[in-house]
């Protein structure tokens, strides 16, 4: 009975279940098709949107058990992010199809460096013989990857690790290293007795067309190739052997290059003498050179050997040549290998003795330092310089991580594949371009970087709910947080670092909505939903002053939109300016002996005044107490008796929606944009308040069209001081011919290489015009050193982004350039100097601008520019900064994630909460987030097609009233109607041409495929005629072609003529054929009145 009871319950649970999920499909379902037509443009009403609460809550009611946050929080934003993707139920409680989704098990100290879990195998060769990698060499200029495999293998592998070329040298010793002539675009291996050059980009069947380079006077064991980048098609190989020797072996292009026959056959490997080559060798040991490099940022090469007394060998290369002392270092039992540390300019050797020594360059009687810990005989090493790491690797195949800073261990991990044969790494690579370690033995190991896998695959969280204010304190370089639980964070800029964090900082489950930083960055201050305002010390976060909730205010009715700190002359008091939900904007003050905050001040409601024909009012200030200097009087509007009383619409809404302050070499502005587009500007000095700005429209209700339509979701003002106008004028005069020059038509781009030009090329020096020294060419115009008048930058719901003068003149309006057109702008952000302008969109996607020159008299419109594009977030960006000092972008987002960014390439720097430190130096790894797919997209200037036209005139074009005008029965003759191989034509086309009377310009082309060619009529007739039987001669047109063909044709009855004769009838055959005749005569009019009437 129990039995039947427990089976009875299962299937009602699985039952259930089924139930559950099917609701939650439905669910999953709503959400995709809510989500194409946002990206679709569609208007969604908000009681309609299902955000992730409504989200969390609906899948808790479903499946009635705890579930992790986390995991639903990341299928949601899967789910956002791409809609149309297929999603796996199974994923809400974290159980995933792949171990790629989830990284939770992969951070461990194990992992610290190198993720070996994420090894990736290439196997050597399809022979069945027994082959080993002997060398690895890696091209970081071609991103290539050259092997040697021990019996002769040499292959070429590209960026993606495919087989790009390959050839298999036939020689009967064994490969024993290799290296890139970078000069001669060649590679050259050793093999015991012969050098091999090889033409790897050579065109053929085959790929064997090498050198062999022979004989040599000893076994050869490793090789290196000394750079020239002064002399061009010459190359000096350095080689080591068997007994000592290091010999400077040189090769010009003449040797190989005009050696090789010109045949059709197959190309045979070529023999080369080494007696014809000019070569230099000393003895510099007195066992087996195991390892040859040279060092370009040192002018010098090192040999290193198993001899205990000259182990390691570092001097220039003239040495070579005579027999002056050498700086040899000495160590028990020699050393296997060795590499040198640029940043840290030490020199690492590992041998028999399993001890790491680490040596100054000149300093050959003592090492700096030692690490000790393998427990074999170290055969390789390696450095990471961007990390400051040396991995060493042992005949054990045991790999150690060290830090060469802080001489400590940070990762020990073993190679366990393979059998008993496979044992033995014999070469091993560091890969700066994609930060990853390869190693070559039966087969081709790489092994990433831990932090390249958890950027590219680990979710970015900095705060479990929803950003809602990012800070930046450009004093203390430090990034303040706040998300919609009420929790505050303060990051370490550079190193991304938590400093301290305050939880419920207004109260339990009260939300903080906005916050803001004083001028000196000492003080915050954070304003809540329920209208409290505190301020903080920002160094320590200790509260210290407050603004208590009213008695009589309602829920969530003076919730705080916007703080801006404001400038007061005494420094013992504070004034902070509010902006709330209702649209109205108060002013809070503080003392230094009061621990709590008043409003002091409250800006009347001008709105409905600017309606009607008043575009500007009248204010009346005055203050209260004459004795405290606030920053803006106490307002009061002067309204006339003959002004119309206002008109309040219940179905619009006029309210305040964001607000920016100008406070600063005798501006004293306020700059009002409200929900539906009307942008207010208060003037505290001439005492008005003036409606910049009203769309058409804007007051009338349509149902069927958002009403947010014209909402303004940010206001900027854009203003350049005197000194910054003053330093931009000269950076200007230095940079002009510099940027005259780098400049040039180009086009828009979204590839990762474009980026990485950009960089090389120095293109954002134009941007931010960096300080340059002084120009002696003579005094800078008065007119570009005096402060121009601000402008405002507006961030419309539409997707626009707009710029006006303060008298309402439109001066610029912007659809950003990004995958998706007319995406809502949710924040602005400019430098210091008005240089760079930065918004962000509800699709995640940063927007990097140059305004630079536009700022400049005469304010050209085409000096407005965007500059760059990329996708930083999957969600909508809450606020984007950027960091001058830095040249950073920071992003918060709604999806709980701060990120940092590269400004002027966009490339990816990490998130704050993440486990390893940032690295704000620019390197050339591009990574990006698991959430974001897309690459940066730089945008460039256009080519003008019209630049260099050619003005064609044609002579004839279709006249169309003639063409109706004319008949076809009108042109055909009227003789004879046409028979037997003949063709009816008319001119009616050609005669319905005429010259070109208007738009002559119409017909000239600006297409880019060929302009040259001009316009070719598309409706010439094509007439197909069969020939004839027996065809003697081509027909004869017109009056006296057919009666010199009746007088030839009864001249050949006679039989008569001689040859000269029939040689001048052919030539006036030939004069007669003129193309003005009409063609609507038989082809053959004399070969049918011969047959039909005989003579």
């Amino acid at each position: 009975m129990d039995v039947k009871e427990e089976k009875h319950s299962l299937s009602l649970q699985i039952y259930s279940f089924r139930v559950a999920l099917n609701k939650f499909e439905n669910l999953v379902e709503q959400i995709a098709a809510q989500k194409r037509d946002e990206r679709a443009g569609l208007f969604i009403r908000k009681e309609d949107v299902i955000d992730y609460d409504k989200f969390y809550v609906s899948v808790q009611e479903l499946f009635d058990i705890e579930m992790k946050s986390q995991d639903v929080k990341y299928f949601y934003r899967k789910l956002c992010k791409n809609p149309d993707a297929p999603i796996d139920w199974c994923e809400i409680f974290g159980y995933f199809a792949a171990e790629a989704d989830s990284l939770a098990y992969q951070v461990d100290k194990e992992n610290l460096v190198f993720l070996v879990s994420k090894k990736q195998r290439i196997a050597t060769s399809g022979s069945r013989r027994r082959d080993v990698i002997k060398c690895i060499v890696k091209i970081p200029q071609l991103d290539l990857l050259i092997t040697a495999s021990q019996k002769g293998l040499i292959r070429v592998f590209n960026s993606q690790m495919k087989v790009q070329i390959s050839t298999n040298v036939t020689d009967t010793s064994w490969i024993t290293g290799c290296d890139y002539l970078s000069q001669l675009k060649r590679i050259v291996a050793t093999t015991e007795r012969t050098i091999i050059v090889w033409d790897y980009k050579s065109q053929g069947s085959t790929q064997e067309n090498y050198f062999v380079i022979k004989p040599m006077d000893h076994c050869l064991l490793c090789v290196c190739v000394v750079p020239l980048p002064d002399q061009l098609c010459r190359e000096d190989i350095l080689l080591g052997d068997d007994s000592g020797f290091v010999s400077r072996f040189t090769v010009n292009s003449d040797d190989f290059g005009l050696k090789q026959a010109k045949i059709k056959k197959k190309l045979q490997n070529q023999i080369l003498d080494s007696k014809n080559f000019k070569s230099v060798k000393r003895k510099l040991h007195n066992d087996w050179v195991m390892k040859v490099r040279y060092i370009p940022s040192l002018n010098c090469f090192g040999s290193c050997s198993l001899d205990s007394v000259h182990s390691l060998v570092f001097e220039s290369l003239k040495r070579l040549e005579d027999n002056l002392p050498v700086r040899e270092f000495a160590m028990p039992k020699g050393a296997n290998t060795f590499c040198y540390c640029v940043k840290a300019n030490v020199i690492i050797t590992g041998g028999e003795d399993k001890v790491l020594r680490l040596w100054h360059p000149y300093i050959s009687t003592k090492p700096v330092g030692k690490l000790v810990g393998h427990m074999f005989s170290i055969t390789e090493i390696v450095t990471n310089e961007k990390d400051q790491h040396v991995i060493s690797l042992s005949s054990a195949k045991v790999f150690r991580v060290w830090d060469i800073q802080t001489l400590s261990l940070l990762q020990v991990f073993h190679d366990t594949q393979g059998g008993p044969g496979d044992m033995q790494i014999y070469s091993m690579v560091y890969d700066t371009n994609h930060g990853m370690l390869i190693t070559g033995s039966s087969f081709i190991d790489m092994y990433p970087l831990t932090r390249m896998i958890q950027d590219t695959k680990q979710v970015p969280h900095t705060h479990e709910q929803e950003i809602n204010v990012m800070l930046y304190n450009k004093y203390f370089h430090q990034v303040l947080t706040i998300c919609s639980e009420s929790i505050i964070k303060v990051w370490e800029l550079e190193t991304g670092v938590q400093i301290y964090q305050i939880i419920d900082a207004h109260g339990f489950n009260v939300e903080l909505t906005s916050a803001a930083i004083d001028e000196n960055g000492v003080l915050f201050a954070t304003g809540a939903c329920t209208g409290t305002v505190k301020i903080w010390d920002f160094s320590s976060g200790q509260e210290m002053k407050v603004l208590l909730e009213g008695k009589d205010w309602k829920e969530e009715e003076h919730w705080l939109k916007h703080l801006i700190f404001l400038h007061a002359q005494d420094k013992h008091q504070y004034f902070i300016l509010v902006l709330e939900c209702n649209g109205t904007i108060k002013m809070i003050q503080g003392k230094e002996d009061d621990s709590f905050l008043v409003v002091i001040w409250e800006l009347p409601d001008a709105m409905p005044y600017l309606q009607d024909e008043n575009h500007t009012v009248q204010m009346k200030t005055s203050t209260k107490d004459e004795n405290m200097a606030i920053p803006f009087p106490d307002v009061e509007l002067i309204i006339h008796r003959n002004s119309s009383q206002p008109t309040n619409n219940p179905a619009t809404s006029f309210g305040v929606n964001c607000i920016d302050l100008l406070q600063i070499e005798g501006y004293n502005l306020i700059a009002a944009g409200t929900i539906n587009g009307v942008i207010i500007l208060w003037n505290f000095v001439a005492s008005t308040v003036k409606e910049v700005y009203q769309p058409k429209d804007s007051s009338t209700v349509d149902r069927d069209l958002d009403p947010k339509r014209f909402k303004i979701n940010d206001i900027l003002f854009l203003f350049r001081t005197s000194e910054c106008a003053r330093r931009s004028s000269q950076e200007s005069l230095c940079s002009s011919s510099h940027c005259e020059s780098s400049k040039g038509p180009q086009s828009s781009k979204g590839s990762k290489q474009s980026i990485h030009d950009s960089e090389v090329k120095g293109e954002h020096t134009d941007i931010m015009g960096e300080q340059q020294p002084t120009s002696k060419k003579g005094p800078v115009p008065a007119n570009l050193t005096e402060p121009q008048p601000p402008f405002l930058v507006t961030a419309h719901e539409d997707g626009h982004l707009r710029l006006w003068t303060l008298e309402g003149r439109l001066m610029k309006d912007m659809l950003p350039f990004t995958k998706h057109s007319a995406i809502s702008l949710t924040s602005l952000y400019t430098d210091s100097c008005s240089r760079v302008l930065l918004a962000g969109n509800v699709e995640g996607h940063v927007i990097l601008c140059s305004i630079s020159s536009f700022l400049d008299p005469p304010h050209e419109e085409k000096k407005f520019k965007q500059v760059l594009s990329w996708r930083a977030h999957s969600s909508a960006i809450v606020q984007v900064i950027y960091v001058e000092d830095k040249q950073m972008v920071l992003t918060a987002s709604v999806d709980g994630s701060v990120r940092l960014w590269h400004a002027f390439n966009g490339h990816y720097c990490g998130y704050f909460g993440q486990q390893r430190v940032f690295d704000l130096s620019q390197t050339r790894d591009f990574i990006l987030p698991c959430d974001v797919t897309e690459l940066p997209i730089e945008i460039k200037e256009e080519i003008k097609f019209t630049e260099k036209k050619q003005k064609y005139e044609f002579p004839l074009i279709l006249d169309q009233q003639k063409w109706r005008k004319m008949s076809s029965t009108t042109l055909l003759p009227k003789h004879k109607p046409p028979k037997a191989f003949e063709v009816q034509q008319d001119f009616k086309f050609f005669k319905s041409l005429s010259s070109p009377k208007v738009r002559k310009n119409a017909l000239e082309g600006f297409m880019t495929e060929n302009r040259d060619a001009g316009i070719v009529f598309g409706s010439l007739p094509i007439y197909r005629v069969p020939s004839p039987t027996t065809p003697r001669f081509l027909p004869l047109i017109g009056v006296e072609a057919q009666r010199e063909s009746l007088d030839s044709a009864a001249a050949r009855k006679k039989g008569g003529h001689v040859q000269h004769e029939k040689t001048s009838q052919r030539k006036s055959l030939k004069r007669n054929l003129v193309p003005q005749i009409n063609l609507a005569s038989s082809f053959f009019p004399a070969l049918s009145k011969q047959r039909g009437n005989p003579q």
